[in-house]
C-alpha cells in the first residue's frame, strides 16, 4: 500500500513539474499568428487576438487570450467579438510541437448577423483560386477543435426588411467525436415588442458530410413565449423532430414532428426548398387544436375588456407596431401547399370536429380549396382566397353553412344572441382584413339564410300582439296555450352586408301558431337595430268571430328598434282594430241604406267616407 502512495505521489509530481516546465518552456504566444493563418486560410476570415495569451493549468491546460474578434472579408463589423476567449489544449500534442484545441470557450460574445458584419467582395475582384495545400509555416502542425462553449452572450440578427432582433442570454456548448457527430446544448431568450421567448434546446446532429448534407434529431426544445397580447401564462410546449438539410438543393425537411402548445398538439412533416422563391410544403394533423387557449380569447370573446382579461395586456402605446402593411407578410415571400386535419378544434368558444384546410399559396394570393368540418349535428364550408399582394388583406369567401347552432355564432362574432336554432346558410363576402372587427367594418357580401327551430330571447310575438288586444278591446282574448310558450319558428331570406351595415331584404318566419314578414337593418359597429315586421298570429284567440277572423287574417305592424343593450318595440295594435271598427260600421251603415233605399243621401255620402 505504501509503495502504491508513493508511486501515486511521484507521478503527481511528474505531471505538476512537466506542466510547470511546458509553461515556463512553451510561450502561447507562439500561436498568435498560427491561429490566425489557420482561421483565414480554412474559412477567409480574419482572428485578431489583442493582449498577451496566457497559461491556464487547473483545472484543464488552457490558453487564456484578451480581447477577440473574427471578421469576415471586406466586412465593416467583425462576426464575433468578445471580451476574453479561453483555449483548452490537449496536452500530449502539444509536447510534440502540436497545437489540438479540445474546447473554445467565448464568454460575453457579441455575434452579429447584420449586413455590416457580411463578407463583402471588392468590384471587378478576381475569383481566387482553389485552395491550395498547407503553407510551410503550418507544415507538421494538425488543428482539431472538438468542442465549443459559448456563455452570457449577445447575437444580433437583422433581417431583410431592417429589422433586427437581439437574441440575449445564448449559451451554447457543442461538441463532436472523431466521426463528426455532435451534441447540442442551447439556451437562450428573444425580447421583442414587449414579448419575450425563452427556449433551451437538445440535439444530436451528424455533420459528417457538413455543408453538403446536415442531419439533426431534435429531442427536445422547451419554449415559454409570454407579454403582450398573449394569454396571462403565455404559450408554452415542448417539441420533438427531425431535421435535415441538402445544402446542394437548398432543400430541408423536418420529420415526425411532435409539439405541444399549452393544451394543442401538432404532429406531421413540413418540406421545402430555398433556391429562387422559396417553396414550402406543410401537411400536419391535430388531435386537439385550441385556438382561445393560444389567443387568450375568453369563449366568444373580441377586443373588448373580456378578452383582456385573458391576456397579459397590450402594449404601451409609444411601443405599438406601425401600421400594417403586408409587406413582411410571409405569403409575399413564400409559395407552397398547407394541409390540415384536425380532429377537434375550439374557437371562439365554439366546438368543432374534422376540421380539414387544404390551401396553397402562389405569388401572394393563397386559394382556400378546402375548409370545412363539423359543429354539432351541423357543418360549415369557407373555400376562398386571401390575397396579401396590396397594402390591405383582400379577403373573398363563400361560405355555406347548415345546421350551425345561430346563438354560439353570434356570440363568437360578437353580437346579441338573441336567436337561437339552427342556420343554414350560403352566401359570398369580400372584405379587407381576417378580424372579426374587420368582418364588421369592411366586408360586403350577400347571402341566403334559413333558420329552423327558431326562437327570439325575450319576444313572443304571440303574447305580445293578443296581450297588446286585450287591452285595446275586450271582445277578444288570447289563450295561454303550449304553442306560445315554445314558440318554434322557422325563418327565410336574404341578407347583404355593406361595410358594417347589415340589411335584412325580406324575411319570412311561420309557426304552428303565426306567421310573419319583415325588413331592416341592423349596424353592426354602432350596435343598433331598426326591423319592422308584420305578425299574423293565426291561432289562439277566443271571443268574437268577426273580430277573431279578422286578427287571423291581418297582419299587425311590430317595429323593433334601438341598441341591442336596450332594445325598443313598438306594436301598432290600434291600427287594426281601428280598421274593424271601420268595416263594422261601414257594413251596418250599408244594412241599413239597403233597408231604406228612399233614405236620407248624407247616409250614403257618410258610407263613402267610412
Amino acid at each position: 500500500m505504501r509503495r502504491f502512495i508513493t508511486t501515486l505521489a511521484i507521478l503527481l509530481v511528474v505531471i505538476v513539474a512537466g506542466m510547470m516546465a511546458l509553461v515556463l518552456l512553451v510561450n502561447p504566444n507562439d500561436f498568435r499568428a498560427y491561429m490566425a493563418r489557420q482561421v483565414e486560410q480554412r474559412s477567409g476570415y480574419t482572428l485578431a487576438l489583442n493582449g498577451d495569451l496566457r497559461w491556464h493549468v487547473w483545472p484543464q491546460l488552457s490558453i487564456l487570450s484578451g480581447p477577440m474578434t473574427l471578421t469576415a472579408p471586406g466586412a465593416q463589423q467583425p462576426v464575433v467579438s468578445a471580451e476574453n476567449m479561453r483555449l483548452d489544449v490537449r496536452l500530449l500534442p502539444l509536447l510534440s510541437h502540436q497545437l489540438s484545441v479540445k474546447q473554445v470557450m467565448l464568454k460575453g460574445a457579441v455575434v452579429r448577423l447584420t449586413p455590416e458584419s457580411d463578407s463583402q467582395r471588392p468590384q471587378n475582384a478576381p475569383v481566387a483560386p482553389g485552395r491550395s495545400g498547407s503553407s510551410e509555416i503550418t507544415q507538421g502542425w494538425t488543428f482539431d477543435i472538438g468542442e465549443l462553449r459559448v456563455a452570457d452572450s449577445l447575437l444580433i440578427w437583422q433581417q431583410s426588411n431592417g429589422e433586427q432582433i437581439n437574441v440575449r442570454d445564448v449559451n451554447l456548448q457543442l461538441s463532436q467525436d472523431s466521426h463528426r457527430q455532435a451534441h447540442v446544448e442551447l439556451s437562450s431568450r428573444i425580447s421583442r415588442d414587449q414579448r419575450e421567448l425563452v427556449m433551451n434546446l437538445n440535439a444530436d446532429m451528424d455533420v459528417n458530410r457538413y455543408p453538403q448534407q446536415l442531419n439533426a434529431l431534435i429531442n427536445q426544445l422547451d419554449y415559454q413565449l409570454t407579454g403582450a397580447d398573449l394569454p396571462q401564462e403565455g404559450v408554452k410546449g415542448q417539441a420533438k423532430m427531425q431535421f435535415s438539410w441538402l445544402g446542394d438543393r437548398q432543400a430541408f425537411s423536418l420529420k415526425e414532428i411532435a409539439l405541444n402548445a399549452n393544451d394543442s398538439q401538432l404532429s406531421g412533416n413540413v418540406s421545402g426548398t430555398l433556391t429562387g422563391r422559396p417553396q414550402l410544403d406543410i401537411d400536419l394533423r391535430a388531435p386537439m387544436l385550441n385556438m382561445d387557449s393560444l389567443l387568450g380569447l375568453a369563449d366568444g370573446s373580441s377586443d373588448g375588456q373580456q378578452a383582456q382579461s385573458q391576456r397579459a395586456g397590450a402594449a404601451p402605446v409609444i411601443a405599438q407596431r406601425a401600421e400594417h402593411d403586408n409587406s413582411d407578410s410571409p405569403l409575399n415571400a413564400i409559395d407552397g401547399k398547407v394541409k390540415l386535419a384536425v380532429d377537434t378544434l375550439r374557437w371562439r368558444g365554439m366546438d368543432f370536429s374534422q376540421v380539414a384546410l387544404d390551401a396553397s399559396s402562389r405569388e401572394g394570393v393563397m386559394q382556400l380549396a378546402r375548409f370545412s368540418g363539423k359543429a354539432g349535428n351541423g357543418s360549415f364550408s369557407l373555400p376562398g382566397s386571401i390575397d396579401v399582394r396590396a397594402a390591405q388583406t383582400a379577403v373573398a369567401l363563400q361560405p355555406e353553412i347548415s345546421a350551425i347552432d345561430v346563438a354560439a355564432l353570434l356570440k363568437a362574432f360578437s353580437l346579441p344572441a338573441s336567436l337561437s336554432g339552427d342556420l343554414s346558410l350560403k352566401g359570398n363576402f369580400t372584405g379587407t382584413g381576417l378580424t372579426v372587427a374587420a368582418f364588421k367594418r369592411t366586408w360586403q357580401g350577400s347571402a341566403m339564410l334559413n333558420l329552423e327551430n327558431a326562437q327570439i330571447a325575450g319576444l313572443n310575438f304571440q303574447q305580445m300582439i293578443q296581450h297588446a288586444v286585450e287591452r285595446s278591446n275586450s271582445r277578444v282574448k288570447g289563450t295561454d296555450n303550449a304553442a306560445a310558450k315554445n314558440d318554434l319558428q322557422q325563418i327565410k331570406g336574404g341578407a347583404t352586408l355593406d361595410n358594417g351595415l347589415l340589411t335584412f331584404n325580406e324575411l319570412k318566419g311561420s309557426s304552428p301558431v303565426l306567421n310573419y314578414g319583415g325588413q331592416g337593418r341592423v349596424n353592426l359597429p354602432q350596435q343598433l337595430a331598426d326591423i319592422t315586421f308584420g305578425v299574423t298570429v293565426t291561432k289562439g284567440w277566443q271571443g268574437d268571430d268577426e273580430l277573431v277572423k279578422r286578427l287571423q287574417q291581418t297582419p299587425v305592424p311590430l317595429r323593433i328598434y334601438g341598441p341591442w343593450s336596450a332594445l325598443n318595440y313598438s306594436l301598432q295594435v290600434d291600427q287594426v282594430l281601428r280598421q274593424q271598427l271601420q268595416d263594422e260600421a261601414k257594413k251596418r251603415l250599408k244594412d241599413w241604406a239597403d233597408r231604406n233605399r228612399n233614405g236620407d243621401s248624407s247616409v250614403q255620402k257618410l258610407i263613402k267616407d267610412l
